[in-house]
């Protein structure tokens, strides 16, 4: 069937719910740049776990977040969910910047994290179900390459919101300067325009056709596909749905995920997951003071060196959204375990052997690299394809909130591994980690490129 889809459209569904994406990266990475300042503030610069409690407390709230985004999108939609997500990024961005109180300060970032949560899970899952077969990857990655400029966004915007700190000024002169006492509130406040448009713009794009079939709304369903790619295409893709939700009226049982056709599908997903956060490159964001500062680089440089980053995980994150659908899944996820493997094999040896600044700073860039263009999009793209249409709400929202648990463990137990192991130690210990993910990833996940969702889950649970 030589369809004409209309691009304009489908671009405009996925940017609009891609924000989530962006505001996911955003309010994600604008704390590592704030960390400095509101440490002083808050009078914790000297208090390992509070600082650690502050860092990683929005990843609680992710947690939970993705645990309700399973019930709340197989009950309510993929569209209403991702709403209230930016809702509650609107909420978050301008609480954390107008708290005086360190408890409240937690609180909102436990609320940015529910739409963090919800977003993350959410969004690729919606682009996935919206768009055709052909196109998909290339359009999941839309929301890796918004999450990439969500990033980058708020290392500009924490780059240019902060002042230049002399050498001479001590903890007590930057706690009274213009960072330390209105800087890093800005750099939160930033987040409120594109959470705010997020919030207007979601009410103009439809609900997942996907969906719609599932709550027996099949003619509303059919408008919007014919709207993506005329009549044809919307009769197919309609049969096609109908077959793999026959069932799809009965009220979905945890009980049901233990099924053996469906168990392989699932351990394959929370692995992914796990695998995409403790291959350990999120901690170069979340804890680059530390990073940057043990190669020798000032407060100043680290900031700048964080923006260097942001722009090469943006560009290598377009050569992922090239690749996808060409080189398929399953090479870019075994080329990006290996790549991050040998790197951080390299990088552990350069801060064993003490080599500083830019032996460092270009290991580092490689290792950025690799992940844009494999681990970080990817992982994603394939926890939307894989799950059967029947649970895939459920199932997405368990994978999610495998990958967040990881995140919270990753982020937490960085600054004890570096004490106990040392930066080289460290990434030594996720280079290992990467050799395991290539030796599951060549032995379980099957390639997923060119083929409907309908046709990976027949594929998938006749495999198991």
């Amino acid at each position: 069937m030589n369809t004409q889809f209309n691009f304009t459209y489908l671009l405009f569904i996925a940017l609009v719910s891609a924000m989530g994406g962006l505001l996911f990266g955003y309010d994600w990475v604008v704390i590592g740049g704030a960390k400095p300042f509101y440490e002083l503030f808050f009078g914790i610069s000297d208090q390992p776990t509070l600082q650690g409690w502050a860092m990683s407390s929005a990843l609680i709230g992710c947690i939970f977040g993705a645990i309700s985004s399973g019930i709340t999108a197989d009950k309510f939609g993929r569209k209403n969910p991702l709403i209230v997500a930016a809702a509650l990024f609107t909420i978050s961005a301008f609480g954390t910047g107008y708290v005086n109180d360190f408890t409240l300060f937690i609180l909102y970032r436990l609320i940015g994290g529910l739409g963090i949560g919800l977003a993350s899970t959410l969004s690729p899952m919606y682009i996935a179900e919206i768009t055709p077969t052909k196109y998909r990857g290339q359009f999941v990655a839309i929301n890796q390459l918004t999450i990439v400029l969500g990033i980058l966004a708020a290392q500009i915007a924490n780059f240019s919101i902060a002042e230049s700190i002399p050498s001479t000024f001590t903890d007590t002169d930057i706690l009274n300067s213009w960072n330390g006492q209105t800087a890093w509130r800005y750099m939160f406040w930033a987040e409120l325009l594109p959470a705010g448009l997020f919030f207007i713009l979601m009410f103009l794009v439809p609900e997942s056709p996907r969906f719609l079939v599932k709550k027996n709304n099949e003619s509303k369903a059919l408008v919007t596909l014919k709207k993506i790619g005329g009549s044809a295409y919307a009769n197919a893709e309609l049969s096609s749905m109908r077959t793999t939700l026959a069932h799809a009226q009965q009220k979905i049982k945890l009980s049901e995920l233990k099924d053996i056709k469906l168990r392989p599908i699932l351990i394959i997903g929370i692995v992914l997951a796990f695998f995409q956060q403790w291959c350990g490159i999120n901690i170069i964001f979340n804890y680059a003071d530390e990073i940057f500062t043990a190669a020798g680089y000032s407060v100043g440089d680290m900031l700048f060196n964080i923006i260097i980053t942001g722009s090469v995980n943006l560009l290598f994150t377009f050569v992922a959204m090239r690749t996808v659908d060409s080189w398929g899944r399953r090479k870019l996820l075994l080329f990006g375990s290996l790549g991050l493997a040998i790197t951080y094999t390299l990088l552990g040896g350069a801060y064993f052997f003490e080599f500083s600044g830019l032996p460092v700073l270009l290991l580092v860039i490689v290792a950025i690299a690799i992940y844009a263009m494999s681990l970080a999009p990817i992982t994603w793209v394939v926890l939307s394809e894989i799950f059967p249409n029947r649970i895939r709400g459920v199932a997405m929202s368990i994978a999610t909130f495998a990958l967040w648990v990881a995140s919270f463990i990753l982020t937490y137990t960085f600054p004890i591994l570096n004490d106990l192991l040392g930066a080289y130690g460290t990434f030594w210990v996720y280079s290992v980690i990467c050799i395991a993910g290539f030796i599951f990833i060549k032995s379980k996940l099957p390639e997923t490129k060119g083929k409907s969702l309908e046709e990976i889950e027949l594929e998938l649970t006749k495999e198991a």
